[in-house]
């Protein structure tokens, strides 16, 4: 029996809601639910909280949890968070290199203001312009 069955069993024997279990660990209706679906899982300190409450050990309460779908549950989480900040760490370089490229463009143009300015104030200057 899989852990969140072996939970909905528990609580419906000893007649309890899904809003009583919750007030008892600290936690809302809706977790309970989604224990007992399944969907998620609680952590250490609520498994404690839990055999303490229906006074049994650890390992009665979650024996025949499958530890392999759990892991990876949690392994997709983790997966998730890391391509969250390698998307990040990206997003931080594009923008590095596009106001490098954008300060460059804006050097390159005052550049050109000033060599045109320059051409203007001194026409017959042979200094940006000498034919060798």
């Amino acid at each position: 029996m899989k852990f969140n069955e072996k939970l909905l069993k528990i609580r419906k024997e000893r007649g309890l809601s899904q809003e009583e279990l919750g007030m008892e660990l600290q936690v809302s209706r809706q977790t309970i639910s989604k224990w007992e679906a399944g969907q998620s899982y609680p952590d250490f300190t609520r498994l404690v909280m839990l055999s303490d409450f229906f006074d049994m050990t650890l390992d009665e309460l979650v024996k025949d949890i499958d530890v392999q779908e759990i892991r990876n549950k949690n392994f997709t989480g983790e997966k998730i968070d890391s391509l969250y900040k390698d998307s990040q760490t990206i997003k931080d370089i594009a923008r590095w290199i596009c106001k490098f490229f954008i300060c460059g463009i804006f050097l390159l143009g005052i550049i050109a203001v000033v060599a045109i300015i320059l051409h203007f104030v001194f026409p017959n200057s042979d200094i940006f312009f000498r034919a060798y």
